[in-house]
């Protein structure tokens, strides 16, 4: 009888700390999401990179303890609520399906590089409308490495300029003729859209992006809790003009 009062005491306990703390959240059946925060959702499929993903993951999951900014919402969306396992090995639980019809609305978008962004993640026609769908109202959407050709697929990137990682940017201009392609940056903004290298340097073109919403202190402060030494100046990017 003790026995089964304290294990219900501690479902109880556990149960309790997976509840929202603040009146200001939203509760999905996977994932309590504070409101009034910008909804920052990540696009994986099994043979994602490891660090395409998980460096803007830190850059904006960290936003949530600096104060006085509207803090990012971050959570991982798949094709199924299954396991997704990395490139690397890693396995992780999706958020959301986004063949769901609860799937919160998306601000920003990011896609991180994949083991078949090149050819047969191509092919997946419910991922690509998904993309084409959450464009239609994003604040901004991203790729790092690989992640362009999704983002250029899904005819996104027809009338801005963009990149890839460096040693696909042949691949890239093949497929995608009709695109204007950046060479020797490590990330492009143009619109909406911004397209980096991937690797290491997809921390620089998140930062970029935390620099955009939040402002050069902010930024420089979400680096120095990475260890990353961050001065825009500093980079090889490109920028479009407004008036393109």
């Amino acid at each position: 009888m003790l026995r089964t009062v304290l294990s219900l005491l501690i479902l109880t306990s556990i149960y309790a700390c997976q509840q929202p703390t603040e009146e200001n959240s939203i509760v999905y059946p996977n994932r309590v999401l504070q409101d009034d925060a910008y909804n920052v959702a990540f696009l994986i499929m099994d043979g994602v990179y490891n660090t395409e993903l998980t460096a803007p993951f830190d850059i904006f999951q960290h936003t949530k303890f600096r104060k006085g900014i509207k803090q990012m919402n971050t959570f991982l969306v798949a094709k199924s609520l299954d396991p997704v396992v990395s490139f690397e090995g890693i396995v992780m639980l999706p958020d959301f399906s986004y063949l769901s019809d609860d799937l919160p609305t998306i601000d920003i978008l990011v896609v991180p590089s994949a083991e078949h962004h090149m050819d047969s993640d191509l092919n997946d026609h419910k991922m690509i409308q998904f993309v084409q769908q959450v464009n239609k109202n994003a604040l901004y959407m991203t790729s790092h490495c690989d992640g362009a050709f999704v983002l250029a697929k899904a005819g996104l990137l027809d009338n801005v300029s963009s990149t890839t990682f460096p040693s696909d940017i042949e691949s890239y201009k093949e497929m995608f003729p009709h695109l204007d392609v950046k060479d020797n940056v490590l990330f492009v903004h143009d619109g909406k859209y911004i397209t980096s290298a991937g690797g290491a340097k997809s921390f620089e073109a998140s930062l970029y992006l935390a620099e955009l919403l939040y402002g050069k202190a902010i930024a420089q402060s979400l680096a120095g809790g990475l260890v990353i030494d961050w001065d825009l100046e500093e980079l090889s990017y490109y920028k479009a003009t407004e008036d393109k």
